[in-house]
């Protein structure tokens, strides 16, 4: 679950890491009375859940009160890359004498937190990897030693950080990989961390992303989830406890476990395809439980074409076709379904969709070939 800047922030001053104070406003005249709250030059952020909010003018700098509510009357109902801006984040204006990054975040190959610490802060992250490589130092952390003081120093030395800051800093990385490890996250970013002219070091931005599957532990995080601003598909997905996840094509994909499911995105696209989302039903799925992800996975209008992709191990193939049958009958289906099964009871499977015949089903034996017929049912149906 990402959270937005403002929640971040939240979390930051829970774990004791410095960030300026600022107010939440949902409308102009509450920008307003938060800037006059402040008190001198504020900051107005629009508040979303994608990066590139400055380019976008969803950042603005405002003088005066009369300024920041201007700027928040153009800002809120913004669309910024398909978000739109509902609150708006009014925080004191920091005078910046250098700026850095920093983000602990979980490498899945290592299995263990990495850590990196840049001087080159205020950019993408990738465009410093790309360009400045040497400055962007990098640290895994043991989980069962947890982050130490060598970790800080030794990144320190590599990154670049004047000996003047490194107390500050040091301190800053420790609370942050406190707050990863504390709340179950994913990732945890400061970027900019900036350096004010006094030589105080504090977080000026945040970008925070907790482990889905860890919320039961954390009631309060879960509590900051922005029901309103999720897609209507993944908030269906969600109340249903469907795997689901919204891309950008025209084929619908469904199968059985995460990495078949990959896998039949990347067939599909080898095809000439552009899958329309990812969507597992997990291993053991029963004829209900293909009738409900058929139901999100159609409620999207964009789907031209349906890929079922089953290998059954503990998914009964016959099982699924049965769930393929239900969904026919009791929902409004009117595009083409390629269905491929394979496993077990898979003969059974097939046997089951040729008898009934649908006429808009098209069983195939091979993944490839699935995904062959199902981009072409897709061009066809355009």
């Amino acid at each position: 679950m990402d959270l937005y800047e403002y929640q971040g922030k939240q979390l930051f001053a829970r774990f004791g890491i410095p960030v300026s104070e600022g107010a939440l406003a949902t409308s102009p005249a509450e920008a307003r009375q938060a800037a006059e709250q402040l008190g001198g030059p504020v900051v107005v952020k629009a508040q979303v859940l994608v990066g590139g909010r400055g380019k976008a003018g969803g950042i603005k700098l405002a003088s005066t009160p009369d300024e920041a509510e201007a700027h928040a009357a153009a800002i809120l109902g913004m669309d910024i890359r398909g978000h739109r801006v509902r609150t708006v984040w009014i925080e004191q204006a920091s005078d910046i004498a250098r700026e850095y990054y920093f983000s602990v975040t979980f490498d899945r190959g290592a299995k263990k937190a990495l850590l990196m610490l840049t001087t080159e802060g205020g950019v993408d992250i990738e465009q410093v990897a790309a360009e400045s490589p040497d400055r962007l130092a990098r640290l895994h952390v043991d989980p069962l030693t947890g982050f130490l003081a060598f970790h800080a120093r030794r990144l320190m030395f590599d990154a670049g950080i004047p000996a003047e800051e490194q107390k500050q800093v040091a301190q800053i990385m420790e609370r942050a990989y406190g707050a990863f490890v504390e709340t179950d996250a994913m990732l945890v970013e400061i970027n900019p961390l900036i350096v004010t002219p006094d030589g105080t070091v504090r977080a000026l931005d945040s970008k925070y992303t907790v482990d889905d599957n860890a919320l039961y532990r954390h009631p309060d995080i879960a509590a900051m989830r922005d029901v309103e601003a999720a897609d209507p598909q993944e908030q269906m997905a969600r109340e249903r406890g469907v795997n689901y996840v919204k891309l950008d094509g025209d084929i619908g994909i469904l199968g059985n476990g995460a990495g078949l499911v990959m896998s039949t995105l990347d067939v599909v696209a080898l095809a000439g395809g552009s899958p329309a989302n990812f969507l597992d039903v997990g291993g053991g799925a029963q004829a209900d439980e293909i009738v409900t992800a058929m139901e999100v996975l159609l409620a999207d209008g964009k789907v031209r074409a349906v890929l079922f992709n089953v290998f059954g191990g503990i998914t009964r193939c016959d099982e699924v076709a049965r769930g393929v049958l239900a969904a026919l009958e009791r929902l409004d289906v009117d595009v083409p379904l390629v269905v491929r099964l394979d496993g077990t009871n898979d003969v059974e499977g097939r046997r089951l969709l040729a008898e009934a015949a649908p006429p808009n089903v098209h069983v195939e034996e091979t993944m490839l070939g699935a995904a062959s017929r199902v981009v072409e049912l897709a061009r066809e149906a355009a």
